[in-house]
């Protein structure tokens, strides 16, 4: 019996490794970044989509993704501290849209 966790583990909570990830990026000329998203009490999480479907159903059919393993996606997150993975959101906030400013009240006297 091995007392030690390796890489490819899964966490406590999930059945088994996520596997290969459809993993969202912010595009930069020679270079792709992954995005990294906040939960909804502000941890900074990595997140990853187990199809197509689902990340287009969260982000919209614009967002550009590649795919990673979960070993990876973690790989690429620690240095930044980040040591949550998310996989399929079920949850996000609408987009932000400006509100139109009131008109001024109009006086007659």
């Amino acid at each position: 019996m091995c007392l030690f966790q390796y890489a490819d583990d899964p966490e406590p909570e999930e059945p088994v490794p996520a596997g290969l990830l459809y993993v969202p990026v912010r595009p930069g000329g020679p270079v792709t970044a992954i995005r990294l998203f906040r939960t909804p009490l502000g941890e900074r999480t990595a997140v990853g989509f187990t199809g197509t479907e689902p990340l287009t159903a969260t982000l919209g059919a614009a967002q550009p993704w590649i795919r990673l393993s979960e070993t990876a996606l973690r790989a690429l997150a620690a240095p930044l501290g980040v040591r949550l993975l998310t996989v399929d959101p079920a949850l996000s906030a609408p987009a932000v849209t400006p509100v139109p400013a009131p008109e001024p009240a109009v006086r007659t006297a």
